[in-house]
């Protein structure tokens, strides 16, 4: 049990009405986990209003609320928290009740649109492979060591965050690599946290469902960078157009990486290949065993963070050619008849044109390039056509099909995308609404030598 006096007093509080001596055993902004021992944050969701359910967590036992506006019936018993902000006030709470655990680690945050799997898993990787103690919280998995924790959202909730980070300090790790969506830094979800780097990776068309604009969506990802402390790093990708606005107003210390022009971590594709690439970086010969321009761009990444971490060059460049994709990502598979199996994660225009692009700067064009591509539901629909367009240009033939319509209709879904094929390109494409039945059928059309990509959900 805890004083909630305490756990707030990170917190912008504006009053308090009632007993502020309290204590509690835990805290939630779901009314559902409310019992009297307590503490209930309303929260102003996309969705809910948490405000709402002030009345029914009480009638569940709670003593303390945390909350933006007065209730207009107040409970004797009750003691309630104005704050100006309950989500931002959740993350400090949390961190205060979970004893600071950001602070006891070097806490690396990882942001943009493509790629922030990618870094956050290999830099895990890295630093594990190299003896290092440490964690990672990423939308395929979460990490404590060896020990696996199933992931549910790219950037948990106030709560999950640091009860993880509490996991992972009292397993010994010293070091963490986290991805950091935009929703999660608008929602304040990462409040309260020390982050002792962050890196950017690029921004493309996504997310503009919630976000609305292009604009909106690049200061969600800029705010991180923005509360970033005197003595973390920002490392950003100078090469995309908005790498160096993310610098604008942090206070870190400010570092890039390119491809294309000087910077603090200089790369250069030297040969490429399908199982791998030669680079030079920063003036050392580097092997690789990833593939594409987008992949040696997340490796100097890796790099520049890891070397901000004091990881000696030495060290860094030994086990950094070990290192093997994540998974899902530009995942080679390999069959009996001949025919080239690629798997990526691409759901967005952009990536989908990054893994394409790689693909025919490799392959010989004397074999057939078919790709099976889908768009989710309930998510930024903009994207539908621009995804389809993409590809049909840049394969010899294209199967539309589903990627986790949730609550659409697939075949609504497969027309929007349908709908950004010229006419020149239509006899190019066939709709298939079963994934799986999508899957069989580029495997019957491939001959030995073809390649398949499988893109969205594998």
């Amino acid at each position: 049990m805890k004083k909630i006096k305490d756990i707030l007093k990170q917190c912008n509080v504006v009053s308090v009405i009632g007993d502020d001596d309290r204590l509690v055993a835990g805290l939630t902004f779901d009314s559902r986990k409310c019992s009297s021992d307590v503490a209930f944050f309303a929260i102003k969701g996309t969705q809910v209003d948490g405000h709402e359910f002030i009345t029914k967590s009480i009638e569940s036992g709670v003593k303390v609320i945390i909350c933006e506006r007065q209730p207009d019936d107040l409970c004797s018993d009750v003691t309630y928290y104005i704050v100006d902000n309950s989500a931002k006030a959740l993350g400090y709470a949390a961190s205060e009740f979970y004893d600071r655990p950001s602070e006891k680690l070097h806490l690396v945050g990882v942001t943009g649109t493509n790629g922030k799997t990618t870094i956050a898993t290999l830099l895990y990787r890295l630093f594990f492979n190299a003896g290092y103690p440490c964690g990672l919280l990423s939308t395929i998995e979460n990490r404590m060591n060896n020990t696996v924790v199933p992931s549910t959202h790219t950037t948990g909730d106030q709560l999950q965050i640091n009860e993880m980070l509490n996991r992972m300090v009292e397993a010994g790790c010293e070091y963490a690599f986290m991805e950091v969506s935009s929703h999660a830094v608008d929602q304040d979800r990462i409040a309260g946290l020390r982050f002792e780097g962050g890196i950017f990776t690029n921004l493309t068309h996504d997310h503009l469902d919630y976000h609305k604009t292009l604009a909106a969506y690049r200061d969600a990802k800029k705010k991180f960078f923005d509360n970033l402390t005197s003595y973390a790093f920002a490392l950003t990708n100078s090469d995309d157009k908005n790498g160096l606005v993310m610098l604008q107003n942090t206070k870190a210390s400010k570092k890039t990486y390119s491809l294309r022009t000087d910077a603090d971590f200089k790369g250069v594709v030297m040969e490429s290949y399908f199982d791998g690439m030669e680079l030079k970086v920063n003036g050392r010969n580097l092997s690789t065993l990833l593939v594409g321009r987008f992949n040696a761009s997340n490796l100097l990444a890796i790099y520049g963070a890891a070397s901000l971490l004091g990881m000696s060059e030495d060290c860094l460049l030994k086990e950094i050619t070990k290192l093997q994709s994540a998974s899902g990502r530009f995942q080679m598979v390999h069959s009996d008849s001949g025919i080239v199996g690629i798997v990526d994660y691409a759901h967005t225009p952009d990536a989908l044109k990054n893994v394409l692009d790689t693909i025919n700067d490799i392959r010989t064009h004397n074999e057939t390039l078919i790709t099976v591509a889908g768009a989710g539901g309930n998510r930024d629909a903009a994207k539908r056509p621009e995804m389809a367009e993409v590809a049909v240009k840049r394969s010899d033939r294209l199967i539309i099909t589903s990627d986790n319509p949730r609550f659409e209709d697939p075949n609504e879904i497969i027309s929007q995308m349908r709908s950004g094929v010229g006419g020149e390109y239509y006899n190019k494409v066939l709709c298939i609404t079963d994934r799986r039945e999508a899957i069989r059928t580029a495997s019957a059309l491939a001959n030995k030598g073809d390649i398949i990509l499988v893109a969205g959900k594998g």
